[in-house]
């Protein structure tokens, strides 16, 4: 896999950070989009490079995905170097940034579970602030109907809805991987952040970013993030390469 001669010179600009932050999110961008959430996996190199940095001097790493950070740590299987941030920036190793209201999750798990359960395919991610309804598996228009369904359910909860690829997500916190971007560079005091990317949820993100940030995102769509790679296997190119430089 090659680099564009852009992402490649500000990747180079960015190692040269006296102290440096490197994210990324999970799915899609450190593992490849799997039909099964649970068989998720980073790949190896992508994983290796983000380890190896995560021990470099004045570096800091750190994964922020949509998983619950249980899911997180698992799937992941990422050492203590690398911070991990659940739930879409909302959830720490502390807790979480914001209180839970566990009465509406219950409702909400409640009622995609239902929907779920009419629709063939058609699969619900419960998650310690938030229920995902996931359609991928399903036929076209068993997704159209579920989805719909949910949308209509959703007028009654005081939510924050995500849509992503073939899945929605009711969150009963305030979710923003801008808020976890911010929290991290604070706290390692970081003078430039990498964050990488796939989905809309991560445009939150992209948006955070300063001057001497990095912005990639993985595949099409609309972002505003500065520079884009097709697929995962880009992203452990770059991370190898960021290493590489960094070292």
């Amino acid at each position: 896999m090659s680099l564009s001669a852009e992402l490649r010179t500000a990747l180079t600009r960015a190692a040269q950070a006296p102290r440096l932050l490197v994210t990324s999110d999970f799915d899609g961008t450190l593992a490849p989009i799997v039909n099964n959430p649970a068989d998720a996996r980073p790949l190896p190199e992508a994983a290796a490079a983000l380890v190896a940095l995560s021990e470099c001097p004045g570096t800091a790493a750190a994964l922020i995905s949509g998983r619950g950070l249980d899911v997180l740590r698992e799937l992941s299987g990422m050492p203590a170097t690398v911070h991990l941030v659940g739930s879409h920036g909302a959830e720490f190793n502390t807790g979480f940034a914001h209180p839970i209201d566990q009465v509406l999750l219950d409702t909400i798990a409640a009622e995609l579970t239902s929907i779920a359960a009419e629709r063939p395919g058609v699969a619900v991610e419960l998650k310690p602030a938030s229920v995902a309804l996931h359609v991928r598996n399903a036929e076209p228009a068993d997704a159209e109907a579920a989805l719909a369904q949910a949308h209509q359910s959703a007028r009654a909860w005081d939510a924050q809805l995500t849509e992503g690829k073939a899945v929605l997500e009711f969150a009963v916190i305030t979710t923003d991987k801008g808020e976890a971007i911010d929290i991290l560079r604070e706290e390692h005091q970081a003078s430039a952040v990498i964050y990488i990317g796939d989905d809309v949820t991560d445009e939150k993100a992209f948006r955070r970013l300063r001057d001497g940030d990095v912005g990639v995102k993985v595949g099409p769509g609309e972002t505003l993030a500065a520079h884009r790679v097709p697929e995962p296997e880009d992203v452990a190119t770059a991370l190898t390469y960021l290493l590489a430089i960094r070292r």
